[in-house]
């Protein structure tokens, strides 16, 4: 772990962010968001149901809430190996079910599901848009983002719940369901409303994608402005600065193929087609190989050389709650990247791993920490022990310090946004 480094901070980078996390409701915004960072670096999408070449440039893949995107430098073979930033894009909320109009005594209310382990209490009295993707009739899909006050879970007032203070227990079926009018709810209401807030005619729409999302924007906060409050820093965070670093090394002399991975659906096991657990990353690094004119002797020797880091957030210390974090591994905000460690493999790491991220840092001049759970305590995973056995590459578990992980507004370090994607450009390169 090294010390504190004299790193120039960019709040250019962090004000960036912000924006990023406001244009991103849904993992569906924020691969379009991504995909726009993209463009304007230089790189093309490719479809999948296309013929690839393997000339020098960038590419990227869109599939639902999913992209990968790489950069081919000059003179790459088909066996050059791989270095991969791995993240995803979605994050715990309420999301609608399949049939949305409900309401009782007077109240129209929105039907929803939870999605992922979310701090259910943080989405009770806030102030929440609705937005996702529609599904039209000619196959194609449309955005749409009600980025104002439209929904609200209200709590139950104290003086009906006199034990609030003393433990708050939530139904997730009888006390998540949020309000967005008075009156008698009617079949097609909600899809009625949002096909007119994307331009479509109710009958267009045949299905949709839709989630709930905090309205308040994400802020800089404290005396100093030195930490930063938010939405879904879990973990946009890193897609944000794994695109921002991806951008940064295509003009670069490379040796290997630098890869942002930024997948759906690790907030409830990664097991779908835009998943980490798909094959969604296998297949474009082997259509990559094969379009350079390779074969499977070829992909087998790339991949041997590949090395990925996984970038998720982890926790801060909690000045509350200290007891809670291993008393020698007490991350802190602007500490920079976190090297995340568990034996028992529900993060990738080992000693090479952390050689390969003291290495990067050490070259970028950027502070890097250590975190490991508490013994007596459980300790999540990521999509980097996913990676590691599904493609047997090499893989490394990182992201940044925060705290309110899974609330509906997170916190982290102002500068350890920056500090990560410097990292982050530093392995790519």
């Amino acid at each position: 772990m090294s010390e504190r480094l004299p790193v120039t901070f960019d709040r250019g980078h962090t004000d960036d962010l912000l924006d990023f996390l406001t244009g991103s409701p849904t993992p569906y915004h924020a691969v379009a968001s991504a995909a726009r960072q993209l463009d304007k670096a230089g790189f093309r999408q490719v479809l999948e149901t296309d013929a690839w070449d393997g000339t020098e440039g960038g590419r990227y893949v869109l599939r639902g809430g999913a992209i990968i995107a790489w950069y081919v430098p000059a003179g790459a073979t088909p066996a050059t190996p791989f270095r991969i930033v791995g993240a995803h894009t979605d994050s715990p909320n309420l999301r609608v079910k399949p049939v949305p109009d409900t309401g009782a005594n007077g109240w129209r209310q929105v039907a929803v599901e939870v999605y992922g382990g979310t701090l259910l209490n943080t989405w009770l009295d806030r102030d929440l848009g609705l937005a996702g993707r529609l599904s039209l009739r000619d196959g194609t899909t449309r955005l749409v983002n009600v980025d104002r006050p439209l929904l609200r879970v209200p709590q139950l007032a104290i003086h009906l719940d006199r034990q609030a203070n003393e433990g708050l227990k939530l139904d997730r079926q009888r006390h998540m369901t949020p309000v967005w009018g008075l009156g008698t709810p009617r079949e097609g209401d909600l899809v009625e409303f949002l096909a007119g807030e994307a331009g479509l005619a109710p009958s267009e729409v045949t299905g949709w994608d839709l989630m709930v999302h905090s309205v308040e924007p994400p802020a800089y906060l404290g005396v100093d402005r030195e930490l930063v409050a938010g939405p879904r820093m879990d973990n946009l965070l890193s897609v944000h600065a794994g695109t921002a670093a991806l951008c940064a090394v295509t003009d670069r002399d490379l040796d290997h193929v630098p890869v942002l991975a930024a997948f759906d659906h690790e907030e409830n096991g990664s097991q779908s087609d835009t998943g980490a657990d798909g094959p969604l990353l296998g297949n474009v690094l082997e259509r990559s190989v094969f379009a350079r004119g390779g074969d499977y002797e070829d992909r087998a020797r790339a991949l041997a050389g590949t090395v990925c880091l996984s970038s998720d957030t982890g926790h801060a210390v909690h000045p509350n709650y200290s007891e809670r974090h291993d008393p020698g591994h007490l991350p802190v905000p602007n500490g920079g990247p976190i090297l995340k460690v568990n034996v028992n493999q529900r993060y990738a790491t080992d000693g090479a791993g952390r050689s390969i991220l003291a290495a990067a840092c050490e070259r970028a001049g950027v502070p890097w920490q250590v975190f490991v759970s508490n013994n007596a305590m459980p300790c999540g995973t990521t999509i980097g022990p996913i990676t590691a056995a599904r493609h047997g590459i090499t893989t490394v578990d990182i992201g940044v310090a925060i705290l309110s992980m899974h609330s509906a507004r997170e916190l982290c370090g102002a500068e350890d946004p920056h500090l990560l994607a410097t990292a982050l450009a530093s392995f790519l390169s």
